[in-house]
């Protein structure tokens, strides 16, 4: 188990948001498990309630791809006891694979909104949602069609 960063409660949180990106573009599901707290909801247009459930529709979508890469920056961290938000900007980039590889890589540019919770192992993140705001490519590559 990863064991609470020894800085600051900002730095702590940046480190817990990168893991998510890092757990994304290596497929590490289980390590998503130090990412969400167990009762963590997601709004991805529809609201998804549970670490499992979230963490199901994360890799339904990202098994079927090739690689990707989550980039992330300009952190703002709101910091009030135990609780957060952090709005992180994010550029990620997904290409195909198997019989959508040749597909043109699908690119979302967006702001990840979350609420967090501090936890005895450390912050979680208690609320995820993704404003997507620019889309370039083919949403194909995730097995969606233009309707998401």
């Amino acid at each position: 188990m990863t064991q609470p960063c020894p800085c600051s409660d900002q730095q702590a949180i940046v480190n817990l948001l990168n893991r998510y990106a890092t757990c994304l573009d290596h497929r590490d599901w289980d390590g998503l498990d130090t990412v969400f707290a167990a009762d963590v909801t997601g709004d991805y247009g529809a609201v998804l309630a549970g670490r499992a459930t979230v963490v199901e529709m994360i890799s339904g979508l990202l098994d079927g791809c090739g690689p990707t890469q989550h980039l992330l920056g300009n952190h703002v961290i709101d910091i009030d006891g135990d609780t957060a938000t952090a709005a992180t900007q994010a550029r990620v980039i997904h290409t195909g694979a198997g019989e959508r590889a040749g597909l043109t890589p699908y690119e979302s540019i967006g702001t990840y909104h979350d609420q967090l919770r501090r936890t005895a192992d450390g912050w979680r993140i208690t609320h995820r949602r993704f404003a997507v705001r620019i889309q370039i490519g083919d949403v194909g590559i995730l097995g969606l069609d233009a309707e998401g």
